[in-house]
């Protein structure tokens, strides 16, 4: 026995073990604090928003013309303000040709005037002598032959001067046409002909183009055009405004236009419809005072903001909280995350304006989440400079 107590006392002193372990109180554990996501929010008021619409183009001038010299003759003078970037007004004196040949065809065309004039009175005096001769027969006049009365003769004198008067007014209109004047107030886009230079009938001259006022084509897509109210052109009293932006010498600036019209049909290759813009004055010459704007040139590309529908009680969203779907991040009143399906109606480059899903003073969450958990834990964490937004 003696030799087996070691052994026993090994083998209840691991029974005992085994025993302790088993009948050993579980430890209490603690509770595992739930993980919050740090968010920032905003709140949200329904308001008016009033849409814009952008379009783009190129500033045109409403007219541009080739001046083609109607005669002949050799550039005797060519005005100062006839160069390449030079203005002008109405009716002023562009280029004179030398007039020399026209001066002697319109003399020739008076003297055969003249003597058309002398020819129609000798005849008809020799009509009344003719009629005095007939007399003398004691016949009636009405059976007086033609002839005889010089009545042939006398027609064929009234329409040589009617063939006179109209050589004069023809010469007259030549030389009137050897000085070239500007058809409206504009500016020269090319000069081909100089002084000294000899010009044919149907020679180009040079090239201008009006600046009274200018015009902006801009395109709107079927979009665009449900954003905004129906433009009139019928009515005077409608004023459909719109603002152009563009650069000039690295500055932005902007010009006030009026939309005056539509073209009325659809490109076939845009599938847009174009509206027009209209500028006056573009190059301010006409202005009385200092103008701060600088002028709008020919060629120039704008933007153009037009006004569009207004939206009454949406809500506006910044771009960053809207999650696909579309959907939108909200926190609930135990400080937990809500998704809302929403409904956009309207975008633009720094908002969402939504007209259903969110209700009056909604918390939405404004910055990146990842994925988001329904029900998931949130602590707001806006800072005290940004606040809430109404």
């Amino acid at each position: 026995m003696k030799k087996f107590a070691p052994v026993l006392l090994i083998l209840g002193a691991i029974v005992l073990a085994i025993l302790m372990s088993a009948l050993k109180p579980e430890p209490l554990k603690a509770k595992e604090p739930e993980a919050a996501l740090a968010v920032k929010t905003q709140t949200l008021s329904r308001t008016e928003v009033t849409l814009s619409v952008e379009s783009q183009g190129t500033v045109r001038p409403r007219t541009r013309t080739t001046l083609i010299s109607e005669v002949s003759g050799t550039v005797l003078e060519v005005s100062d303000h006839f160069i390449v970037g030079g203005s002008f007004d109405a009716g002023d004196m562009l280029m004179r040709l030398d007039p020399t040949d026209h001066e002697v065809t319109l003399q020739r065309a008076k003297a055969q005037l003249i003597s058309a004039n002398a020819l129609l009175e000798l005849e008809k005096a020799r009509a009344v002598q003719a009629k005095k001769e007939w007399e003398m027969t004691g016949r009636p006049e009405s059976d007086a032959p033609i002839l005889a009365l010089r009545k042939p003769y006398l027609a064929e004198a009234e329409a040589n001067i009617l063939q006179a008067q109209a050589q004069v007014k023809q010469a007259q209109i030549k030389l009137q046409r050897a000085t070239i004047r500007a058809p409206y107030a504009g500016m020269v886009s090319l000069k081909a002909v100089d002084v000294g230079q000899y010009v044919t009938t149907g020679s180009r001259l040079g090239e201008t183009f009006a600046i009274d006022f200018v015009e902006v084509r801009l395109p709107l897509t079927e979009k665009d055009l449900s954003q905004m109210e129906p433009m009139s052109f019928q009515n005077s009293n409608v004023v459909n405004t719109v603002v152009l932006s563009g650069s000039v010498n690295g500055n932005s600036e902007n010009w006030p236009a009026v939309i005056v019209r539509s073209e009325g049909v659809v490109n076939e290759l845009n599938r847009s419809q174009y509206v027009v813009a209209r500028i006056p004055d573009p190059y301010r010459r006409n202005q009385t005072v200092t103008v701060s704007t600088p002028p709008l040139l020919v060629g120039t590309f704008v933007t153009a903001k037009l006004k569009g529908k207004t939206l009454n009680g949406v809500f506006k969203v910044p771009r960053s909280a809207l999650l696909q779907g579309p959907k939108i991040a909200v926190v609930d009143d135990e400080q937990k995350l809500r998704i809302n399906s929403v409904n956009v109606v309207f975008s633009d480059e720094g908002y969402y304006y939504v007209s259903e899903g969110l209700n009056e003073g909604a918390e939405i969450i404004v910055s990146a989440i990842g994925t988001p958990i329904e029900g998931q834990k949130l602590e707001v964490k806006n800072s005290l400079n940004t606040g809430s937004t109404q």
